[in-house]
């Protein structure tokens, strides 16, 4: 991870440290950094953008920003994930700032975006203020997307992206955090590529520190663009939500369950030419799914949105065989760990030892 343009800050104990990493992303980058940049006046900031490794016009944009403000900074991402991104950029800013905002570079964000997040840390003196997201789509197929993402149909009822409500809570959308905590429990593991926020979360708690959920500001999404995308990144959510699972022991929520369920009822199709009951899942699922959507769709006066239900199977199998995935492959790294041979060797080691 090397440092392409660099200033250090110069600010106080009080100076905040806004992490944006990125990869491709050339038609949002350049409005983020801009509304984060025009607090500069109120907040002292250091905006971070750590790219990894972009084919487009992302690098070049930044650079150019780099130019006109000392306050913004691009350092290059060789790991190429967020988690690494978050982790260098605190690792290289960590003793100038008291505060980190990590910052998505494919959402908007509202006006005093950071000075608001600060308000609400110095009142409930939250060791971490989280807050909701909104989606919303411009082609039609992401209009579906974002009806489906605002709703129960493909947010299961997830704290942070349904009607919020000030309170304390165990996760929501990564916003702002002290950096003494964020240090003191290790930073993102960088072994997940995903879910790497849900799984600081459970460290957080672990260890004791309190997250905020504010419903002060609220960040806006913008979703993929087919369905093959929404597939993709369901998939790796939940190989990231079965790994936080097996790493944390946590407690499954309804909604995974219904959520895993996918997988089994697509697979029994298999056997429809035996009996057709075998189907009757799966289908259920589908008819749920797409029923649900053409009621989004007259809900929001929207025709674009009456496709939810498409958009929601693609989340959901997308989750579900994610999920799948990461249980056996971690259950097959745990195995292949405990061989009989590791076994014989590790007692041995341990008799040497007494």
């Amino acid at each position: 991870m090397s440092v392409l343009r660099d200033t250090v800050p110069q600010g106080g104990t009080d100076s905040v440290l806004v992490v944006i990493p990125c990869l491709n992303e050339e038609e949002h980058i350049q409005h983020v950094v801009a509304k984060l940049a025009a607090e500069a006046d109120r907040v002292d900031l250091k905006i971070v953008v750590v790219d990894g490794g972009s084919t487009d016009r992302t690098r070049t944009i930044v650079q150019r920003l780099t130019g006109l403000n000392r306050r913004i900074v691009l350092m290059e991402n060789s790991k190429r994930i967020q988690a690494a991104a978050v982790n260098a950029a605190v690792q290289r800013y960590r003793n100038t700032a008291r505060f980190l905002i990590r910052v998505d570079a494919h959402a908007s964000y509202p006006d005093r975006y950071c000075e608001t997040l600060l308000n609400v840390q110095s009142r409930t003196q939250a060791d971490s203020v989280v807050v909701g997201m909104h989606t919303e789509g411009s082609t039609c197929f992401q209009r579906a997307a974002a009806a489906a993402q605002n709703s129960i149909l493909g947010n299961g009822g997830s704290a942070h992206r349904n009607e919020i409500a000030d309170r304390w809570v165990e996760h929501g959308h990564h916003a702002l955090m002290t950096i003494d905590a964020f240090k003191a429990i290790g930073g993102y593991d960088e072994t997940f590529s995903h879910n790497e926020d849900v799984e600081l979360d459970a460290r957080l708690i672990e260890s004791g520190f309190h997250i905020y959920l504010t419903s002060e500001v609220q960040v806006t999404y913008y979703p993929r663009g087919s369905v093959a995308g929404l597939f993709r990144q369901y998939f790796n959510i939940g190989r990231g939500r079965a790994r936080n699972f097996l790493k944390h022991r946590e407690s499954t929520k309804l909604r995974h369950l219904v959520l895993a369920a996918v997988v089994p009822a697509i697979f029994l199709t298999v056997f429809t030419p035996i009996a057709g009951i075998f189907a009757v899942p799966a289908l259920a699922w589908a008819a749920l799914c797409l029923g649900y959507g053409i009621v989004l769709g007259m809900r929001l006066h929207n025709a674009c949105a009456a496709a939810a239900g498409i958009a929601a199977m693609a989340m959901q199998a997308g989750w579900s065989f994610g999920f799948f995935r990461g249980l056996i492959a971690d259950l097959l790294r745990r195995g292949a760990r405990i061989t009989p041979e590791t076994e014989h060797k590790a007692r041995r080691q341990s008799r040497i030892a007494r």
